[in-house]
């Protein structure tokens, strides 16, 4: 008997996370039903996914509740990437809005039919929570409303309370995954994407990185095939239903460490320019200084754990950027 092709949405489908999991999905057998309105992503990242006949993609925002309603109503789970970021230099009511009204709307599609609900959390939830490594259950202590930037932090709690309730009121199935700075090819290259892409077309191009602070806060950096992995056992994986689940590395390093790895495997000089948080937010702005994950939950509900080493990422995402200059 012919098994049924498993149907997935996914938001935010020609982004950088979002494309490559839709390559995945397709090369496991899936059929894709991919949404993006196109204001980060880009057509040239799913190039490839277009040809195949699995893949159908929608030009759509999930802000609009018609486009979640027309593309997801029968799909037998939605992974859900789409979102707007922290808003360093404006732009906190469409964070918030974008965040919290696409969530909803999506699993309003899906609570007929109790679709599994894949979403895309954060690490900045933790917010200044000075207990370091973070455990799902750690507390989430964000900063004062004054300061921006925790409106993208607050419209992921929200988001996250919205996947409880759900389940709550409707059985709506979820998988809430926090990611811990992924990076890789396809990385959007502004601060939009994150610290590796900005410091390698720099550094390529000659020219000073710009560090935020002090540049000795610390972060875990995870390449993007183990994230597409824990992604594609989320939807499959039964045990991780209604769980919160950390996704990184627990290899810590600053983000000045960062860029003097990357000028060594690139084998150019490093030049530095330090720029005051107010100097581009205009405003009073808070950064984490630490954020570092217990990955114990990943590897007991979705039996994963990263494999490919920081090293060992960047030289595949530097190899990319050279190709695509």
């Amino acid at each position: 008997m012919r098994v049924k092709q498993k149907i997935i949405g996914v938001t935010g489908a020609a982004g950088f996370i979002g494309s490559h999991l839709c390559e995945k999905l397709l090369n496991n057998g899936y059929k894709v039903i991919a949404v993006d309105n196109l204001s980060k992503g880009s057509k040239n990242n799913i190039r490839d996914s277009l040809k195949n006949k699995s893949f159908n993609f929608f030009k759509a925002d999930i802000s609009n509740p018609k486009t979640a309603r027309k593309s997801f109503a029968n799909v037998d789970g939605v992974v859900h990437l789409a979102a707007s970021k922290i808003p360093r230099y404006g732009g906190r009511l469409e964070t918030l809005l974008v965040n919290t009204e696409g969530t909803k709307n999506i699993l309003e599609a899906i609570k007929n039919k109790k679709s599994k609900f894949i979403f895309a959390s954060t690490p900045d939830v933790y917010g200044k929570n000075p207990k370091i490594p973070f455990s799902e259950d750690s507390d989430l202590t964000v900063g004062s409303p004054e300061v921006a930037r925790w409106a993208y932090a607050a419209s992921k709690i929200f988001d996250e309370h919205l996947c409880f309730g759900y389940w709550e009121e409707y059985k709506v199935p979820f998988v809430i995954l926090r990611l811990f700075g992924v990076y890789g090819p396809r990385q959007h290259r502004s601060w939009w994407g994150g610290p590796q892409a900005l410091f390698i077309d720099k550094i390529i191009a000659g020219k000073e990185i710009e560090i935020h602070g002090d540049g000795h806060q610390t972060r875990t950096f995870i390449y993007i095939d183990d994230v597409v992995e824990a992604l594609i056992k989320s939807i499959s994986s039964e045990k991780a239903n209604n769980q919160i689940i950390n996704i990184g590395t627990t290899h810590e390093i600053s983000i000045i460490e960062l860029g003097k790895l990357i000028s060594k495997l690139l084998q150019k000089p490093l030049k530095i320019k330090k720029v005051p948080y107010r100097s581009f937010t205009g405003k009073k702005y808070e950064d984490v200084r630490r954020r570092t994950p217990t990955i114990k939950k990943a590897k007991e509900l979705l039996n994963w754990e990263p494999k490919v080493s920081l090293a060992e990422g960047l030289k595949e995402t530097i190899s990319w950027h050279l190709k695509t200059k």
